[in-house]
């Protein structure tokens, strides 16, 4: 079975606790947007590990995980990441591959991206600042350096030194930086490019061979749906699609190869940075739910904004990737509420909005409309199955599922492995 891992909310919503959670039952696991802007953490008991381009199902023995097209590689991250894996005892060899037509990003994407959002003064975007727009404005302009590029020495020497020259201009009269030596960066990246080699290859042809063999392959994408460049929050956004079409553009694979498409969304709605949070949480009980939480970007390190949950957000979520079944994370952080809200629909100019809309200005004006539900004021940490949970924590589950009408397939109360519900047999 090839299922689908999508985030429905702003990004962080726990998707890879759950891609290496279903990693068991895949063959191969592959990334499809994004680059090291992400950040996927897996808690495996007293180890953290945090992933920022490789697939997290890498830490299953004998499991092959894809860095696809759709990605945009930062070469020194991604060869940190394998060194610091070798370190831990997870070797990475014959088990890693990345696609030849991935773009690369390189050292004046990274500054690009500073001082552009330095340039924006109070309408800042709330950029990582690692280079991922910049990256995939190049792509779409077709002036971007890909992996095929960077791995062929007399290609990369060719293509390198007219953009170079470009972007250093650039950099000198519009944001008076320095600009880079051609040679210095040559000689780093050509060294990045002769040791990522061995990893490369046709991800495209991998992945469809592998299916056709019957194999299963768990694809996921970083970021969440509000941060897609189409549908998210414009211009407060990434620069690639988080949402399932991401999938097709970015691993080179049919809509009928796929067979499910899960979502993941916490128990409420943070998000990093600029941009709308209808639902945000006022400062005090904000402040509560981002220390039980950890709510902190594992990129970053920025705190998370937090607010209730947003089911007019989810709605459109559910209709734009298709969703089969929802993966709800982080319940537990309720434990100590005495009541917890629920944001039901939005109030416009006295009409009734179930959708999220798309313009902002609309937006700012959307006033939401919540149903308050009990809290359930004891720890769920521990609990293994859902007929033992609290009453109170049933309701708030059943609430979710009837107002958007989709199955809870599983339910995460804790950052470890085991401490998830599974509702969904087939997902055991």
């Amino acid at each position: 079975m090839n299922i689908v891992i999508v985030g429905t909310q702003f990004g962080d919503e726990g998707k890879g606790k759950f891609i290496d959670l279903l990693a068991k039952r895949a063959d191969y696991i592959a990334r499809y947007q994004g680059g090291a802007n992400a950040g996927h953490t897996v808690v495996i008991g007293k180890k953290e590990f945090i992933f920022h381009l490789i697939p997290s199902g890498i830490l299953h023995k004998r499991k092959k995980c894809i860095i696809g097209n759709g990605l945009v590689v930062d070469p020194q991250t991604l060869l940190e990441e394998i060194e610091n894996l070798k370190k831990r005892g997870i070797d990475v060899k014959g088990r890693l591959f990345i696609s030849e037509n991935a773009h690369i990003v390189m050292p004046y994407h990274k500054l690009l991206d500073r001082v552009s959002e330095l340039a924006r003064k109070r309408k800042k975007i709330g950029t990582t600042g690692r280079g991922i727009g910049p990256c995939y404005t190049d792509k779409v302009a077709r002036t971007g350096i890909r992996v095929a590029d960077l791995i062929d020495e007399k290609t990369f020497k060719k293509k390198f030194k007219k953009i170079l020259d470009e972007k250093n201009q650039l950099l000198r009269k519009i944001y008076h930086q320095k600009g880079f030596s051609y040679r210095k960066v040559l000689i780093e990246y050509s060294s990045y490019g002769r040791r990522i080699k061995k990893y490369v290859t046709n991800t495209s042809l991998l992945i469809n061979r592998a299916i056709d063999k019957g194999k299963s392959v768990l694809l996921e994408g970083a970021q969440g749906t509000f941060l897609d460049i189409d549908w998210g929050t414009y211009p407060y956004v990434t620069s690639s699609h988080p949402v399932v079409g991401g999938v097709l553009t970015g691993l080179g694979v049919g809509p009928t190869r796929i067979d499910r498409v899960i979502g993941v969304a916490k128990a409420y709605t943070t998000r990093v940075g600029g941009g709308p949070l209808p639902t945000e949480l006022p400062k005090r009980l904000g402040e509560r739910v981002r220390e039980r939480g950890r709510e902190y970007g594992a990129t970053t390190g920025r705190p998370r904004r937090c607010g209730w949950l947003d089911l007019v957000l989810l709605r459109s979520a559910i209709q734009i990737n298709g969703l089969d079944s929802l993966i709800l994370t982080k319940l537990d952080v309720f434990d100590e509420l005495k009541e917890i809200k629920i944001c039901t629909h939005y109030r416009y100019r006295g009409r009734e909005i179930n959708f999220f809309p798309n313009s902002l200005r609309v937006l700012s004006q959307c006033k939401p409309q919540y149903e308050v539900l009990k809290g359930w004021q004891e720890s769920i940490s521990r609990i293994k199955s859902y007929k033992k949970l609290p009453p109170n924590t049933k309701k708030y589950v059943k609430k979710i599922k009837k107002l958007l009408g989709i199955k809870i397939a599983l339910i995460s109360v804790g950052p470890q492995r085991n401490q998830t519900i599974v509702l969904d047999k087939t997902l055991r």
